[in-house]
C-alpha cells in the first residue's frame, strides 16, 4: 500500500512540473500574440514577473521528484535505482503489428476451413433425411455458441474501431486501465482465433465420422472444444488477454448477483449484451443436457429436446438476462433514488412478458396465444424502441438544431442517424418471424433462427455505437473528466 502511495506521489508530482511548464509556454504565447496585435514590446517584463510566481517555478517539485526517488530507491527497490524507475516511470508499450499479422493469418486459416467444411459436408451427405437430425440436435448447438460469441466480439472490434475513430473515450466510460484494455485488433483476434479453432473442429468431425468412427464418441468433440474454452477463460496463467478475462468473470458476476453489487456502467452495457444473446444461452442449455446425458448417463438425449423439464429450462433461459437487467434497475433506483431507473425496469419487465409469450406460443399453437403474442411483443417493442432512441441515444428531440436529433452529433453526417434509427426499427421487429410458422426443414428451421440471433447481435453492436456516443456527449457537457478522486491505494493494488 505504502509503496503504490509513493508511485501515485511521483505521478501527481509529474502532472504538476507538466503543468507548470505548459503555464510558462502558454503566457509566453499569450504575450507574444498581445505584442503582435498591439504593436508594442510588453512581453519581455510581463514575463519577468510571471517567471518569478510559484505556480510557474518547478524547482520545489523537482526536489521533491528527487526526495520520492531516493526514498522508493532505498526503501522499495533494494538500492538499484533502475529498478525503481521501472515502478515509478513505467516505460509504454510500442504497439506492434504481430497483432494485425495473426488477425490476417487467422481470418486467412478460417475462410480455407470453411470452404473445406462446405465440400467435405455436401460430400458426406451430412444434410440429408437420414443423417441431418442427429448431427443438428447434437452438434449445431455447441457450434452456434461459438459462431454468435465470434460474430459478438467482431462487432465489438468494430465498436472499438469507431470509438477511436470518433475520439469517444470508451476506456474512461468503462473505467478501464488503457494499458490492459482491449484494443480493436485485439478483439479481432480474439474472433479469428475462435472461429478458426470453431471450423477446424468442424472438419475433424466431418472426417472422423467419415472415417467410420463412433458417432456417439465423434460428437463429443463440440463438447471437449466448450470445455477447453471455458478452461482458457478461467486459467490463471498470464496468457490471452488474462486482465480482459478476469475483468469479463467479474462482471458476470456483479450481473449474476445484483443487487449485492453497486452497478457500474460497465456492469449493465454488458446485461444489455446478454439480453442479445439469449438463443446463445439456449444452446448452452441444450448443450449442457447432452453432455450431462452422456457422461452421466442419467436422462436420455431425447429430453434435451423436449419434455417438461426442457420447456421450464427455456423459460428460464429466456427470462434470465432480462430479469438480471431488471435487477439491477431496482439497485441503480435504490443507490440514486431516480425514478427513471423505474421505467427502465418496466421495459424489461415488459420484454420478459413477451418472450414468454412466445416462448409458449410456440408449444400452445391457438388464437389467443397468438393474441397475446402480438399484444405483448408490440408494446414491448414501442417500449423498447422510445427507450432506445429518447433515452439510450438521446435522440427524438423536437426542439434540436438537428431535426428530430440532438444538438450535439458525433457524426457530421446526420443523413447516417437516421438511417440507424430505420435500421434500428427493423430489427427489433424481427420477433415476427416466431409468429409466422413458416413450413421449412429442419436445417432451414435452425439455420433461419441462427440468421435471426445473428441480427441481434448485429442489432447490439449498431445500438453499442451510439450508447456510449450518447455518453460521451453527456459527460462533455457536464465537464465530467473523471469519476471521482479516490485514494489511490486499492486500484494500484490490485493492479499490481
Amino acid at each position: 500500500m505504502i509503496r503504490s502511495a509513493f508511485v501515485e506521489l511521483y505521478k501527481g508530482l509529474g502532472l504538476l512540473k507538466t503543468y507548470s511548464s505548459l503555464n510558462i509556454v502558454a503566457f509566453s504565447k499569450i504575450l507574444k500574440k498581445f505584442d503582435k496585435v498591439a504593436c508594442q514590446t510588453a512581453s519581455a517584463s510581463y514575463l519577468k514577473t510571471v517567471k518569478r510566481t510559484h505556480f510557474i517555478s518547478p524547482d520545489k517539485v523537482v526536489r521533491l521528484m528527487d526526495e520520492v526517488e531516493s526514498i522508493f530507491t532505498k526503501h522499495f527497490a533494494s538500492n538499484d535505482r533502475k529498478k525503481a524507475m521501472k515502478f515509478l516511470k513505467p516505460q509504454v508499450q510500442k504497439g506492434s503489428h504481430m497483432v494485425t499479422f495473426f488477425v490476417g493469418l487467422c481470418t486467412g486459416c478460417f475462410v480455407s476451413l470453411f470452404c473445406v467444411y462446405a465440400i467435405l459436408a455436401h460430400l458426406c451427405g451430412i444434410f440429408s433425411p437420414n443423417t441431418e437430425p442427429a448431427y443438428m440436435e447434437a452438434v449445431y448447438p455447441v457450434f452456434s455458441v461459438f459462431a454468435l460469441l465470434s460474430l459478438h466480439l467482431f462487432m465489438y472490434g468494430c465498436n472499438l474501431y469507431m470509438w477511436k475513430a470518433t475520439r469517444i473515450n470508451h476506456n474512461f466510460i468503462f473505467e478501464f486501465s488503457p494499458s490492459t484494455a482491449l484494443k480493436h485488433r485485439d478483439a479481432f483476434l480474439m474472433c479469428t482465433v475462435f472461429m478458426t479453432a470453431v471450423v477446424g473442429s468442424m472438419v475433424v468431425h466431418l472426417l472422423l465420422r467419415a472415417a467410420g468412427f463412433f458417432p456417439g464418441n465423434v460428437d463429443a468433440i463440440p463438447g471437449i472444444l466448450l470445455l477447453f474454452f471455458i478452461a482458457l477463460l478461467i486459467c490463471p496463467l498470464d496468457i490471452f488477454y488474462r486482465p480482459t478475462r478476469f475483468c469479463f468473470i467479474r462482471v458476470i458476476r456483479n450481473i449474476v448477483c445484483s443487487p449485492f453489487y453497486k452497478v457500474l456502467l460497465v456492469d449493465f452495457f454488458m446485461a444489455d449484451q446478454l439480453t442479445s444473446q439469449i438463443p446463445l444461452l439456449r444452446h448452452l442449455e441444450t448443450t449442457g443436457c447432452h453432455i450431462l446425458s452422456r457422461v452421466f448417463k442419467t436422462h436420455h438425449p431425447e429430453t434435451c429436446h423436449s419434455g417438461r423439464l426442457y420447456m421450464e429450462i427455456t423459460y428460464i433461459s429466456s427470462f434470465l438476462p432480462y430479469f438480471w437487467r431488471a435487477l439491477q434497475c431496482i439497485r441503480r433506483w435504490f443507490d440514486d433514488n431516480d425514478v427513471a431507473h423505474l421505467a427502465n425496469m418496466g421495459k424489461y419487465v415488459s420484454a420478459m412478458v413477451a418472450a414468454g409469450a412466445r416462448v409458449t406460443y410456440g408449444r400452445q399453437d391457438n388464437n389467443i396465444m397468438f393474441v397475446i403474442v402480438i399484444i405483448t411483443s408490440v408494446m414491448a417493442t414501442i417500449y423498447q424502441l422510445y427507450w432506445d432512441f429518447v433515452k439510450d441515444w438521446g435522440f427524438l428531440n423536437p426542439n434540436s438544431r438537428n431535426a428530430w436529433l440532438r444538438d450535439d452529433l458525433v457524426l457530421k453526417n446526420k443523413s447516417i442517424y437516421y438511417m440507424s434509427m430505420a435500421l434500428n426499427v427493423v430489427l427489433r421487429v424481427t420477433w415476427t418471424e416466431t409468429v409466422m410458422h413458416f413450413k421449412v426443414g429442419p436445417v432451414q428451421t435452425k439455420l433461419l433462427e441462427f440468421l435471426l440471433a445473428s441480427l441481434e447481435v448485429i442489432r447490439r453492436g449498431h445500438w453499442n455505437f451510439y450508447r456510449l456516443g450518447n455518453e460521451h456527449l453527456n459527460n462533455v457537457g457536464h465537464y465530467r473528466a473523471v469519476k471521482t478522486v479516490p485514494l489511490p491505494f486499492r486500484d494500484a493494488d490490485l493492479d499490481n
